[in-house]
């Protein structure tokens, strides 16, 4: 499905992101594995994944609270002169906490990585696909940024925001030919999940139809698809993966 593609995904070394980079190069994809901090159990998993689906895979490394690494990492996958024909924005951070017990620095930091740091990659790596006229972008926002829940005002609102942003950034690079699309997942198997609070996790149990936690795969699946030009007429939307909430 994305044989001969290049795709940056962040997030690579666990959970969604982790998930994608399998999927993706079980698909032919070779890929940019950004982290937080190199790590040799993660190059060694990087360098087995690749070996296994006949793909390059190469890690790259960056804190999303810090612009300038960000930047010299694009740059340093900018300068290898290859395609760019995927982003798939997945790295992010989870907090809950209600409003009065929340400071304006955690809810800086949240949005610092969760959306200002997206942008920021969005920026940078849309520039060069422009240049390609070619393209597909793919966010991960959250059902908590659609759906209101006590306790979720920071991370709730930094994913709405890159909701919208996507939606609107979308109808902006339709003319270059570069797609840009989000998936809002929902209560997941993951780290992250196991982080919610155990009331609000038995009421979003409660609320989904299939009666169970979703899996990094499943959201991975559906950031492929969007990728692939299987989705060729697909701009602008966010696709809820929450087994029916």
């Amino acid at each position: 499905m994305l044989k001969g593609k290049n795709a940056i995904i962040t997030g690579a070394r666990r959970g969604i992101g982790r998930a994608a980079v399998r999927i993706f190069a079980e698909n032919g994809a070779n890929i940019w594995a950004c982290a937080r901090k190199k790590e040799m159990d993660f190059e060694s998993d990087m360098k087995q994944l690749a070996e296994e689906n006949g793909v390059w895979i190469q890690p790259i490394y960056f804190e999303l609270t810090e612009e300038e690494q960000i930047k010299t990492a694009i740059k340093e996958i900018i300068s290898e002169k290859k395609k760019i024909d995927i982003l798939a924005n997945i790295a992010g951070i989870a907090y809950g906490g209600l409003l009065s017990m929340t400071s304006m620095e955690v809810i800086r930091q949240v949005f610092e990585v969760n959306f200002f740091s997206q942008i920021l990659i969005m920026q940078l790596v849309s520039r060069y696909m422009t240049r390609q006229k070619s393209g597909s972008i793919i966010n991960v926002s959250s059902v908590a940024g659609m759906d209101s829940e006590a306790g979720y005002t920071a991370y709730g609102s930094s994913k709405a925001a890159l909701a919208f942003a996507t939606k609107t950034i979308s109808c902006e690079l339709a003319k270059v030919g570069i797609r840009v699309n989000a998936v809002a997942p929902g209560l997941l198997d993951t780290d992250m999940g196991a982080c919610i609070e155990s009331g609000a996790k038995a009421r979003m149990m409660e609320a989904c139809s299939m009666e169970r936690l979703g899996t990094s795969e499943e959201v991975a699946r559906v950031i492929a698809f969007l990728a692939s030009e299987q989705a060729s007429f697909i701009t602008g939307q966010v696709i809820r993966v929450d087994g029916g909430m």
